[in-house]
């Protein structure tokens, strides 16, 4: 393995297991067994090491992209790509935030890739007549949408603790976008949202209409009809 690889196979465990998402470049050259100098030689400064760490922590999720069959409809192709884009986000955290809640990885190759990558399922979708945006306006629209919500799970999980509202995202974006891309509820779906209503057409407090035994029956019933898995 050449120098280049072992300090950032070093700065990618390191980056892995910060508590702050930071790293220094002298307990990187600890970890792989080198000095400064050569660290510097080989990557500019700490900025151009971080770069090279979060691109090499992407290849193998942008690996996966590459090599993936395509399946018949882009759509459900579209919908993949942005579901694994979330996972890779809450599995790799630090590397997430830095490639795109920081400026200081700017020099990587990945997130250009990742971009075009998405702009090549978009571009399936406008050939078939399906998009409602030109694919690059589209491609935008859908990274912005996607990088949000996977930044919000990771950076703010007190707030944003249920993974699941990427998908409810993913859904909204996906259906303003692509023509038929919502379709119908399904029965579930449909007592879910009827439960929803019913809730948020009620006072908080029920008490001009239950008693307070039943107003707790009655939040007890709906929440298990909106928590009822499809």
């Amino acid at each position: 393995m050449s120098a280049r690889a072992v300090i950032i196979e070093a700065a990618a465990e390191l980056l892995a297991q910060s508590p702050s998402g930071d790293i220094s470049t002298r307990a990187v050259c600890e970890a792989a067994g080198v000095q400064q100098p050569a660290l510097y030689r080989l990557f500019g400064d700490k900025d151009g090491l971080l770069a090279a760490t979060v691109d090499h922590v992407w290849d193998e999720y942008l690996g996966m992209k590459r090599s993936a069959e395509r399946s018949a409809d882009p759509l459900e192709d579209l919908r993949s790509g942005w579901d694994s884009h979330t996972r890779f986000a809450l599995a790799h955290p630090n590397a997430y935030r830095l490639l795109f809640g920081s400026g200081a990885v700017g020099q990587a190759e990945s997130a250009a890739e990742a971009m075009r990558l998405l702009r090549e399922v978009l571009e399936r979708l406008a050939a078939q007549g399906r998009l409602r945006l030109d694919p690059e306006v589209a491609a935008r629209v859908v990274m912005a949408a996607n990088t949000g919500v996977a930044l919000a799970l990771v950076l703010r999980p007190e707030l944003y603790a249920d993974a699941a509202l990427s998908t409810i995202l993913r859904d909204v974006v996906l259906g303003a976008l692509v023509t038929g891309a919502a379709a119908g509820p399904d029965a579930a779906d449909a007592a879910r949202i009827a439960a929803i209503t019913l809730r948020s057409a009620l006072p908080v407090t029920s008490g001009d209409l239950f008693t307070e035994r039943e107003a707790g029956l009655l939040d007890e019933w709906l929440e298990r009809i909106r928590s009822r898995p499809s």
